[in-house]
């Protein structure tokens, strides 16, 4: 009997029946205790703050990944678009050894237009010793076109408002600024004007006065010198052709004096990034 007694001492709390409406539904089992409901609620409380910083940790690291994953992209985008300018300047370079090479051909035939020698309209092939005529391939031309690929990817996949508003300017002055388009219009457009004019000069007027047209024949062009020498719509259409090469020339030393500017602006920024310290935090 006394050691029901001494257990039902040992029970602490106040019995279910005897509790407001609202502390039953919280209440679990025959008895409602203080020290028992704070400790549930304690332990629900840290529980709580275990879920909800973990997920906030979560949500913090997975938007620092991006923000890294954004950042390794944008400097793949930034080495890049500097290698492609590197690429640029060297076809810029090249074209420009041929623009000089043309000109300076070109321009010797303009000055010994009038000479009286049948081998006038001729000049001799270093390369092999054999005769030929600048002429031969005067409707040839050859548009200025650099490569542009990784700039058009990066424009492509939406990438490019990661660059920033300074390096995004000068980059897209390097590839579709206005100078650049100028030089591409005359090396294209201008330069089909004189090639047009001169195959419809052919088409229209030589097959008519000439018995045998054939531009890489060189008999066609000694047997025909003195008409090629009153041709003066052929030698009008050199001297204004030869301006457009001079032309082209300065554009073209412009535009490498532009790539070679910001190739080293864009190889600051690179290493600026490079020099960057990013660190994710793994809370657990």
């Amino acid at each position: 009997m006394s050691d029901q007694l001494d257990n039902n001492q040992k029970e602490k709390g106040i019995e279910k029946e005897q509790l407001h409406w609202l502390l039953r539904i919280i209440t679990l089992g025959d008895r409602f205790s203080i020290q028992d409901f704070y400790d549930r609620l304690k332990k629900g409380f840290v529980e709580f703050l275990i879920v909800f910083f973990g997920v906030l940790v979560s949500f913090g690291v997975e938007s620092q990944g991006e923000d890294f994953g954004d950042r390794e992209s944008n400097i793949d985008n930034l080495v890049g678009l500097r290698n492609e300018m590197i690429d640029i300047q060297k076809y810029t370079q090249k074209y420009m050894e041929e623009n000089q090479w043309i000109r300076s051909l070109y321009n010797k035939l303009y000055d010994q237009w009038e000479q009286d020698k049948d081998s006038v309209f001729l000049f001799i092939d270093e390369s092999d010793g054999l005769p030929y005529s600048p002429l031969s391939f005067y409707n040839n031309y050859n548009p200025f076109n650099p490569p542009r690929v990784v700039y058009e990817a990066i424009k492509l996949d939406g990438t490019f408002r990661f660059l920033g508003s300074e390096v995004g300017r000068f980059v897209n002055n390097t590839y579709d600024g206005t100078d650049l388009k100028y030089l591409m219009l005359n090396t294209d457009r201008e330069e089909k004007v004189y090639v047009d004019q001169f195959e419809g000069q052919v088409a229209n007027k030589w097959i008519y006065d000439l018995q045998e047209i054939d531009l890489y024949d060189t008999d066609f062009w000694i047997e025909n010198r003195k008409y090629f020498q009153k041709e003066k719509f052929l030698k009008y259409n050199l001297f204004k052709r030869l301006g457009l090469w001079e032309q082209i020339s300065e554009q073209l030393i412009n535009y490498d004096v532009t790539l070679e500017r910001n190739i080293k602006k864009l190889d600051s920024v690179i290493q600026v990034k490079n020099d960057e310290f990013v660190f994710i935090y793994w809370w657990f």
